[in-house]
C-alpha cells in the first residue's frame, strides 16, 4: 500500500481550514493542522486531521521546517483577523513568508495560499489610511514572495466569503475581479462560499491543477474541474 501524502494546514482552526481538512482526508491524504490554541485540538481532530500545536507568529524558520518534515504540501489558511495592523503584518506577511521558506527547506513540493481576489491590485487603489489597507498590503507582498519561489504554488483568490453551502461551481476572474469574456454566463456577484474554497483546495491538490498559477474566483455556474485545470 502506497504511503499517504502528508498535507500541513497552517491556521488549522480557521473556518476554511476546518472545511478543507475533511475533504483532503476523504481524498486519501494525511492531514496535519497547525493550531496555536490547545483548546482547538478537539475541533480539528473531528475533521480527521491531526492537530499540531505551533504558533506561527512566534515560530522561527527551523521550527516551521521541523513541523513540515515529510510534508508533500502546505496549505496556508491562517490570518490575523484584522484590527491590528502590526499583527496583520506579522501573520499574513512575515509568518507566511517563513512558512514558504520552511516548506522549501523541508522539501515540500506543493504550496497553496488562500489569499483574496484583488490582492494583486488593491494596494494601488486603496487609501493607505483605510482599515483594510494593512491586510491588502500583507497579502500582496506574501503572494508576490510566493510567486518568486521555486515551490509548485497555487494562489487562491476568492471573493467576499460566505457561509453558503458548496455548489462545486465557480467563475474565474481577472486580478481586478472582472469576469472574463470567455466565461459562459453565470452569477456575477463577488461572493465565494467558504465551502467552495475548500472544494477548490481539494481540487488543486488532488488533481495537480493550477500549478504556479493564481486563480481568482467567485461562486458561479462552471464546475470546478472545468474552471481550473
Amino acid at each position: 500500500m502506497a504511503e499517504q501524502k502528508k498535507v500541513i494546514i497552517v491556521g488549522g482552526h480557521g473556518k476554511i481550514a476546518l472545511l478543507a481538512a475533511p475533504r483532503l482526508v476523504d481524498a486519501g491524504l494525511r492531514v496535519e493542522s497547525l493550531i496555536r490554541n490547545p483548546d482547538h485540538a478537539d475541533a480539528v481532530a473531528v475533521t480527521g486531521a491531526v492537530p499540531r500545536l505551533l504558533d506561527i507568529e512566534q515560530a522561527d524558520l527551523s521550527s516551521l521546517a521541523e513541523a513540515f518534515a515529510g510534508a508533500w504540501a502546505v496549505v496556508f489558511s491562517a490570518g490575523a483577523g484584522g484590527g491590528n495592523p502590526a499583527r496583520t503584518k506579522a501573520v499574513d506577511h512575515q509568518a507566511a513568508v517563513r512558512t514558504m521558506d520552511a516548506a522549501a527547506q523541508a522539501g515540500a513540493q506543493r504550496y497553496v495560499m488562500v489569499s483574496y481576489s484583488r490582492s494583486e491590485v488593491d494596494i494601488n487603489t486603496l487609501d493607505p489610511q483605510s482599515s483594510f489597507y494593512p491586510y491588502a498590503e500583507a497579502k500582496h507582498h506574501a503572494d508576490n514572495y510566493l510567486r518568486a519561489t521555486e515551490l509548485d504554488y497555487t494562489i487562491l483568490g476568492p471573493g467576499k466569503l460566505t457561509a453558503e453551502p458548496a455548489t462545486g461551481k465557480i467563475i474565474t476572474t481577472d486580478a481586478e475581479g472582472a469576469v472574463g469574456a470567455s466565461s459562459q454566463g453565470g452569477p456575477t456577484a463577488t461572493e465565494t462560499s467558504r465551502e467552495n474554497v475548500a472544494e477548490v483546495i481539494r481540487h488543486v491538490l488532488v488533481e495537480g491543477a493550477a500549478v504556479r498559477q493564481t486563480v481568482n474566483f467567485f461562486d458561479g455556474d462552471t464546475p470546478i474541474s472545468d474552471a481550473i485545470s
